[in-house]
């Protein structure tokens, strides 16, 4: 097994950074400050998780005008005190019985248009607007779509120990006998593999066998693998942190003409989109160079799904290779680029990388043959 060494901890004046950055952002979108409830953009910009999320508020309120407040139950501030950002805020606690918002009010512009993560409970942001009804709202991926996008050489680091390490799972799979075992047994393997290689969470583990393959986010079922069968495996989940994800279509002995067709148009395509990569270029760019090599093949119509997502404290975040986004590349970004072609009742294939821009171009984070894999 590879090993890796653990990264250091994010520091306070890290998570102080990105706040700023964040409240600053907020200020030149023209909102008075955003409100960031329990999830990924919570433990990106303080590192505080906590440790069950209920019904009771907490919030991160930030605004360019005042330093940063984290509003937390009384019985979970200890926790809160303990999180790796903690000393970049204030922490301000209510007690069960108290009004969470009226608690909270003080810290937010009465009039004021305010940025909400989009995974704030609908309780709470009622509650805001009937303690504060001269507020109005908008979701940080509508207002902020790049807050997490540009990845730090820290952020960078994570990553590509998160993709070296499916990379390994990978490698290991395809070992293993797929012919009579169910998907779900390969699936399981998958996610054993990802673990013994250094991921704290398994997000997720798709084994689409024959024409499951078909549905691009078919979960592992009962159905068993059977030779001849063309398998996609994607699968990725989460490591010191941050997030992985990679797609592989192996076949189990040897493939027909028309599927090594098949596979090498996606494989002309991934490689296409990967060629894109470079600062400037728009998103959709990218998905327009993995499509026409797929619709020029005659597939276009089985391309069915965007051919990219951004990555990193999630598996899915902004920015979205796609048609219509016309935002920038920049050094830093990281994204999937997995184009795919479904054939309803046959099969599918999917390859997928995850990508990072530079100064000059892209680089792979995954880094696995992207020939099909021929496994027993």
């Amino acid at each position: 097994m590879t090993t890796t060494s653990t990264p250091a901890p994010f520091t306070a004046d890290d998570y102080r950074a990105r706040m700023a950055r964040a409240a600053e952002s907020a200020a030149e979108a023209g909102l008075a400050g955003v409100l960031v409830a329990p999830g990924p953009d919570l433990v990106y910009l303080t590192g505080y998780r906590p440790t069950a999320v209920t019904e009771r508020l907490t919030v991160l309120v930030l605004a360019a005008v005042q330093e940063p407040v984290l509003v937390v139950p009384t019985l979970e501030a200890p926790d809160a005190e303990h999180a790796d950002g903690a000393a970049a805020l204030t922490l301000r606690d209510w007690t069960d019985g108290k009004d969470p918002y009226a608690v909270t009010a003080p810290l937010l512009d009465v009039n004021g248009r305010f940025g909400v993560s989009d995974n704030a409970w609908a309780m709470h942001l009622l509650g805001f607007q009937k303690e504060l009804p001269g507020t109005s709202y908008v979701s940080l991926t509508e207002a902020l779509p790049m807050l997490r996008a540009v990845k730090d050489e820290h952020e960078l680091a994570r990553l590509d120990a998160a993709g070296a390490a499916a990379d390994e799972a990978y490698g290991e799979i395809v070992k293993v006998a797929f012919a009579g075992r169910k998907e779900t047994d390969v699936a399981a393997d998958l996610a054993a593999l990802l673990l013994t290689y250094g991921h704290s969470q398994v997000d997720f583990t798709v084994v689409g066998s024959g024409p499951n393959g078909a549905n691009p986010h078919h979960e592992a079922g009962d159905r068993t693998i059977e030779h001849g069968d063309m398998v996609v495996l994607d699968f990725g989940g989460l490591k010191h942190g941050y997030g992985s994800d990679t797609t592989r279509t192996v076949h189990v002995g040897e493939p027909s003409a028309a599927e090594q067709r098949v596979h090498d148009v996606v494989r002309e395509a991934q490689q296409a989109g990967f060629d894109a990569v470079r600062p400037g270029v728009a998103c959709q760019d990218i998905d327009r160079a993995a499509r026409a090599v797929i619709a020029d093949a005659g597939y276009g119509e089985y391309f069915i799904h965007r051919t990219g997502h951004g990555i990193g404290v999630t598996t899915h975040e902004p920015p979205y290779m796609i048609e219509g986004e016309e935002r920038p590349l920049v050094p830093g970004m990281c994204f999937s680029i997995e184009p795919g072609i479904y054939l309803p009742g046959r099969f599918g294939v999917r390859i997928e990388d995850i990508v990072t821009v530079t100064s000059d171009g892209g680089r792979r984070l995954n880094n696995t043959d992207r020939a099909m894999a021929i496994v027993e």
